[in-house]
């Protein structure tokens, strides 16, 4: 093995820089939440093991300069070193750092920062839509506010402060005051409102001006519940504060408060509008200049003053809005055996249709919008309730443009029904909206299939992270599910900057515990009324993302404000144990949607739901002491390490053989244990990976884990010396696998392994979304294991470099924006030989694994370069025969395709059934599980498999 670096840095010594500078959570926008918003920062560097020594931070606050010296190698969210940013007002920080190396960075880019949050009581009256007299609002009636007031010469400043219950979006003087979406999103509200800041300076001018404001019901007003029971939670009519602040030259300050004053209107173009439902437009209802002032509105209202539900208090949004993102073209116009018209835009996506059309008068388009197709039309039942019908009546005065302004959808396919005139496809597109988190995790490998899995997975966060953590986009669901966001926060951590987004959903999880006693539901925001008692792996979200967000970003603070929280879930499940100590009887979840599960019945696993249960009262007693650790709580550290120890003595009682057996004998529960740390016994470790493996041999390396197996099987493989029976459960491409869906065009992550039939037809079961990020989580152990990048200490102050080249692949490279900088890790196969190459972040340093099994060690900071022998592959490709055991065959794919491709010709239904059914047994040979099979079969199977070694007796393996 050799160790050089790709170019002699160390010779050609180069002036550091500060990258990028942020403050707190959010870079879109100058305002913060908070008084003290803690600072992070980026340097760059050529220069080999380059560290930070000290940082010098400089604010300007009204003209005055004041300066503080960091005397520390951190960088990442550090303490703001100076006074409170005081309500409205705006400062600017600077950095500029000093490395080992003696040299000191330029000062950065001022960065420009303003309080985000509102000083003292709102004035601002919560106003809904009033309805005319002797009339009633049908649920959620969407509608406008508007109020003309008057600005003074000399505005220095005008900044927005708007909430509501529903959603929301403002005009002043016929401009929209920003490119949110969907404002202010969805929160618990009865606990917690998030309020936007907008400043308006450059929309007002001296003299009269006008706000407006588009109000729909959106989640406030959305009817939950399944199986013909959904009913309103929060409330039925959507309403509105708003209050805008007014700063002058001269120091005098005036606030416009939304109020009785404020006029409403219900019979504008907005005519319905909901999450599930969809919207509807006319254009023809539609009044020019109702936001700008001068409009007679004397045919409105006035506005009604919500005396309704009350208001939590609203505090300024942490997590990066929802906006609209990208635009879909339309791939493929096709005409359905119906008749009807439906645009494919190649990709499973979230957000809605903008469209350019026109026509006469009152003619009416209507758009429906699904995820798939069965039988040439628009496959509909996965969306139960939901209607996703959005209409657009014309106003008839030429080229009309519109787009949904208040729901989204999930689709690939939209069927345009009453389009006037030809359509053209460049007419329409779909604009694909989300929360606008910062893409951070990329990957990418000589296999085209497992790049499409990694885009599916990136895809089902995209459409899955649009204001809360959903598990789907499309029916009439839509939720927090905490199980979901528990298994795949490691995979979004990589992905994207998820920290602002999801550490703020976790305060919604925390406010929604604390009125159950400590019970963590299984949705967040909860408006379900069902499983109020503690769920294994769902409520476990308390405890879990919280952590991997500290693994992943070192945020401590996060931990800290959390930390009660996953106490509380702790002693929760300490008063539901038995008097084993465990987690039993209970109704669960379980390892949900295992594939053996019935349609209608997706908690029945393999594994029992105990085991699931109890490994999750280990896991979340586990984290809790770790946390405690962490933040130096040393009473509750030694608490809950003794009760972890005593859960994890108990699991291995109650459910671990001696021989090393799981008494539920399933992938999922042998994943548990030894990922969870149950099992600590190095040859009991050993002794259930083998069986794991072999388990999953004797599936024909098919899928057999459900929602909670299924991060955890691969690591449970490669942990034990299994790495190439991960390998072939990953690239499996038969049902159920990862890869199958790919097979079958799928563009996102399935909710179910078969949520497409191998027949074509959509899986009969009530409950099947095309677009369920859960299954994805796999692409963690794809950027950790398969290229090999993951941190070794909290934020990727350390990174760990450990790939490990699967043998079917020729390369694979993943890279990722750690809070320190951009990481790299890219290996290639070069003749017998592994290439592997690494990027390490200024600041930071590296522990490394190279392939072949070397000893570990550690570089710093810098571009790495390693040249190791390539490893062997773990599959034999000697000869295989009739009388080879069944083990043998199944670990050799050629030799297993060319056996059941001997079978398909003759009979491609005992083909499938050879392929489904049979158990791949060590102590078995091919020809005795041919038992009923026809000699001539058995004959063309036999020269299948001879000319098979006269190949690679010629030396031509690969072409089998």
């Amino acid at each position: 093995m050799t160790s050089t670096f790709l170019t002699p840095q160390s010779a050609t010594r180069q002036q550091p820089a500060v990258a990028r500078l942020t403050a707190e959570y959010r870079t879109d926008t100058p305002f913060v939440a908070v008084p003290r918003p803690r600072l992070s920062w980026t340097t760059t560097t050529g220069n080999v093991d380059w560290r930070q020594v000290r940082a010098e931070l400089r604010l300007t606050r009204a003209g005055t300069v004041e300066s503080t010296v960091h005397e520390s190698p951190e960088s990442v969210l550090v303490d703001w070193p100076f006074g409170d940013i005081a309500a409205g007002e705006q400062v600017e920080v600077e950095v500029r750092v000093t490395g080992n190396d003696g040299g000191t960075t330029d000062w950065s880019a001022p960065l420009s920062l303003e309080s985000g949050f509102v000083d003292g009581p709102w004035q601002a009256q919560a106003l809904s839509l009033p309805a005319a007299a002797g009339e009633e609002h049908p649920p959620g009636q969407p509608g406008q506010l508007r109020h003309e007031f008057t600005v003074r010469e000399g505005l220095a400043k005008a900044t927005l402060f708007a909430t509501a219950h529903g959603v929301y979006q403002a005009e002043i003087n016929g401009c929209e005051v920003d490119d949110q979406v969907l404002k202010p999103g969805w929160t618990a509200y009865a606990d917690r409102l998030n309020h936007e800041t907008t400043d308006l300076t450059a929309l007002l001018a001296p003299g009269p001006n006008a706000i407006g404001v588009w109000l729909a019901g959106g989640w406030f007003t959305e009817k939950y519940g399944f199986h013909g029971f959904a009913k309103p939670f929060y409330g039925e009519q959507p309403a509105v504060k708003v209050e805008l602040r007014l700063e002058y030259t001269d120091g005098t300050r005036e606030t416009v408060a939304s109020g009785p004053a404020w006029r409403a209107f219900t019979g504008g173009p907005l005519v319905s509008s909901g999450i599930y439902a969809g919207e509807a437009y006319d254009a023809g209802r539609a009044e020019a200049g109702w936001s700008e002032a001068g409009f007679d509105d004397a045919h409105w209202l006035p506005a009604a003053v919500d005396s309704g539900k009350s208001w939590a208090e609203a505090t300024p949004a942490t997590a990066p809005p929802v906006r609209r993102i990208e635009e879909v073209p339309v791939r493929e116009v096709l005409t359905t055996p119906s008749g009807a018209t439906v645009l494919d835009f190649g990709q499973n996506l979230v957000g809605r249709l903008r469209i350019r059309v026109s026509g006469e008068a009152g003619h009416t388009i209507t758009f429906r919008h699904a995820e798939v197709l069965e039988d040439g039309e628009l496959s509909l039942r996965p969306l139960r309730q939901a209607a996703a019908t959005d209409t657009y009546t014309l106003a008839g005065n030429g080229e009309e443009e519109w787009e949904p302004r208040f729901t989204f959808h999930g689709f690939r396919y939209a069927q345009a029904d009453n389009w006037p005139g030809e359509l053209d496809p460049a007419a329409i597109t779909a604009v694909v909206i989300h929360n606008d988190m910062r893409r951070t995790g990329w990957f990418e490998c000589s296999e085209p299939l497992l790049n499409r899995l990694h885009e599916n997975a990136l895809w089902g966060m995209r459409g899955n992270f649009l204001a809360l953590p959903t598990d789907c986009p499309q029916r009439d669901e839509r939720l927090g599910w905490t199980g979901d966001i528990q298994v795949f926060s490691p995979t979004a951590s990589y992905l994207y900057d998820s920290l602002g987004f999801l550490g703020s959903w976790l305060q919604d999880l925390a406010l929604e515990q604390g009125h159950r006693d400590g019970v963590v539901p299984i949705i967040v925001p909860s408006v379900l009324d069902m499983l109020e008692s503690p769920v294994a792996a769902w409520g476990d979200a308390a405890t879990v993302v919280p952590w991997v967000l500290f693994e992943r970003f070192g945020d401590t603070g996060l931990l800290r404000r959390q930390y009660a929280s996953m106490r509380d879930w702790a002693d929760a499940l300490l008063k539901v144990r038995d008097s084993s100590g465990l987690w039993q009887g209970q109704m669960q979840l379980g390892d949900w949607l295992d594939p053996a599960a019935p349609p209608d019945k997706p908690g029945a696993a393999r594994t029992h739901g105990d085991i699931v249960a109890s490994a999750y009262l280990f896991r979340s007693l586990d984290l809790v002491a770790r946390g405690a650790a962490v933040l130096g709580y040393d009473t509750d550290r030694g608490k809950y390490e003794a009760l972890a120890e005593a859960t994890r003595l108990a699991f291995l009682a109650e459910y671990v053989t001696p021989a090393g057996r799981m008494v539920s004998d399933a992938q999922t529960a042998y994943s548990l244990a030894l990922m969870f740390g149950i099992s600590t016994d190095p040859s009991q470790r050993q002794a259930l990976g083998d069986r794991l493996a072999e388990l999953a041999r004797l599936g024909g390396y098919r899928i057999a884990t459900g929602f909670v197996g299924t991060p955890l099987i691969a690591d449970a493989l490669t942990v034990t010396g299994h790495l190439y029976a991960a390998e072939r459960l990953l690239t499996q491409t038969e049902c159920p696998s990862w890869l199958y869906p790919v097979t079958q065009g799928a563009t996102t992550i399935w909710e179910r392994w078969d949520s497409i039939l191998e027949d074509g037809s959509v899986n009969p079961g009530e409950m099947t979304s095309f677009n369920h990020y859960a299954l994805g989580a796999i692409a963690d152990w794809m950027h950790r294991t398969v290229a090999g990048l993951a941190p070794a200490a909290p934020g990727y102050r350390k990174l760990a470099i450990a790939p490990r080249p699967l043998s079917s692949l020729t390369h694979a490279s993943t890279s990722h924006e750690t809070p320190y900088g951009l990481a790299r890790v890219a290996w290639k196969r070069v003749g017998d030989r592994i290439l592997v190459e690494a990027t390490v972040p200024p600041g930071t340093s590296a522990v490394v694994s190279l392939p072949g099994g070397s000893a570990e060690f550690e570089v710093g900071s810098g571009r790495h370069r390693w040249d190791v022998a390539g490893a062997e592959p773990a599959a034999a490709s000697g000869t295989v025969s009739l009388s080879s055991p069944l083990a043998d065959v199944m670990d050799d794919p050629s030799a297993y395709a060319a056996a059941w491709k001997a079978i398909d010709a003759h009979n491609p239904a005992e083909a499938v059934a050879f392929r489904r059914d049979t158990i791949w047994y060590r102590q078995t040979t091919l020809e005795q599980s041919l038992l009923f099979t026809q000699p001539a079969v058995k004959h063309d199977i036999a020269a299948a498999l001879a000319a098979l070694a006269d190949r690679r007796s010629a030396g031509n393996p690969e072409n089998s």
